[in-house]
C-alpha cells in the first residue's frame, strides 16, 4: 500500500515510512541533540551548571568526526560516469577512499586498483631555459600542466595489462573459448598490472580521482570514508548513538575545565568508553545468515 504522496502511511494504528520519512526517522539531527544536551543535562542541579552553546556545537561535532571513523556508518558513495578527462572531482567530506569499482552491462562491480605505475606530482613550477623556476611579481611558482600525467592519460592499457579481449568483462560470460589462446602461453606476467579493471590514482594538486585511459565513459561507484561533517542538513546522529554522543560531550566539556575533582573525571571517561562500546555492538551490521552462506559458498561444512 502506497500513499499518494509517496510520504508517511497510516493504517489503523501503525506508521509506517517510506523513502525520505524512513531515512530520517532513524536518525536525530545535530540541532535536536544540541537542544536535549542543554535541556537534560545542563542547568542548576546539574554536573554542568552552565555552558556556551558554540562549546556543545563544537564537541558535539568532534564526536561526530570520532565516531564517524570506527563507530557509526561512515562509508558513502557516489555512481559516476568517466568524462573524457579521465578524472572525478574528490567528495568534499572525502577523508579516505575504501574501493572504486566500475560496473558492467550486468551492473555487477568489478574493483578497480590504485596503481604504482605512475603518479600526480603536487607541483609543477614552470621552468626555465636553465632549469630554474620561475615566479610571478609576488615571487609565487608559475604552475604548468603534468607531463606525467598526460602522458598517462593517452596511453594504451594493452601494452600494460597484456591485450586481454576487452570483450571478456560482463560477469556473465562463461565461455571460455573467447580467451582459449592465451592458456599456457602466458608465463611471468605480474598480476598487479595484468588485469582489465583499469587503475586510478589520486590527483592531491588538483583535488581529484585520475582514472586509466581504458575506463573512460565507464560507469564507477566510488566508495569512500566521510566525516560526517560537510553538509549541515547532512549532519544527524543515528539514534542508537544519542547517548554515547551526550557522554562524550560531558566528558570532553568536564575535562577541559579547572579544579575538577579527579574522581569524577574518571568516572565520565569510564562511562563514555561504556556508552561506545554499546553504540558499537548496537550498529554492527552482523548477520549470522550472511556468514553462513558466504562459507556455504566457500564449500565449508557448516551446521546451521
Amino acid at each position: 500500500m502506497a500513499a499518494p504522496d509517496g510520504g508517511l502511511i497510516t493504517q489503523t494504528n501503525e506508521q509506517y515510512y517510506t523513502g525520505d520519512d524512513y531515512g530520517s526517522y532513524r536518525y536525530i539531527s545535530i540541532t535536536e541533540l544540541i537542544n536535549n544536551f542543554l535541556m537534560i543535562h545542563a542547568g542548576d542541579g546539574k554536573l554542568i551548571s552552565s555552558v556556551n552553546r558554540n562549546e556543545i556545537i563544537f564537541h558535539a561535532k568532534r564526536a561526530m568526526q570520532e565516531f564517524s571513523y570506527d563507530t557509526l556508518k561512515s562509508i558513502k558513495s557516489q555512481e559516476l560516469t568517466i568524462p573524457n578527462n579521465l578524472t572525478v572531482a574528490i567528495p568534499q567530506d572525502y577523508v579516505n577512499y575504501v574501493k572504486a569499482s566500475w560496473t558492467d552491462a550486468l551492473g555487477v562491480k568489478h574493483v578497480i586498483y590504485p596503481t604504482r605505475l605512475t603518479g600526480s606530482p603536487t607541483e609543477v613550477p614552470v621552468q626555465d631555459g636553465q632549469g630554474i623556476p620561475t615566479q610571478d611579481i609576488s615571487g609565487n611558482n608559475l604552475e604548468g600542466t603534468s607531463i606525467t600525467e598526460e602522458k598517462w592519460k593517452a596511453a594504451d592499457m594493452k601494452k600494460i595489462t597484456g591485450g586481454y579481449d576487452e570483450n571478456f568483462s560482463d560477469a556473465a560470460i562463461n565461455d571460455f573459448s573467447k580467451h582459449r589462446l592465451g592458456v599456457g602461453q602466458r608465463f611471468g606476467l605480474n598480476p598487479e598490472t595484468t588485469q582489465i579493471n583499469g587503475f586510478f590514482t589520486i590527483n592531491e594538486r588538483e583535488g581529484k580521482f585520475a582514472f586509466s585511459s581504458d575506463l573512460v565513459d565507464k560507469v564507477i561507484i566510488l566508495e569512500y570514508i566521510s566525516d560526517g561533517l560537510a553538509y549541515t542538513t547532512d549532519m544527524k546522529v543515528p539514534k542508537l548513538a544519542e547517548e554515547a554522543f551526550y557522554a562524550y560531550i560531558i566528558y570532553a566539556i568536564i575535562s577541559g575545565r579547572a579544579n575538577q575533582p579527579e574522581y569524577i573525571v574518571q568516572r565520565l571517561k569510564k562511562e563514555k568508553r561504556a556508552k561506545l562500546r554499546n553504540t558499537k555492538l548496537r550498529i554492527s551490521n552482523i548477520k549470522l545468515e550472511e556468514i553462513s552462506q558466504v562459507f556455504r559458498n566457500k564449500s565449508k561444512i557448516i551446521k546451521h
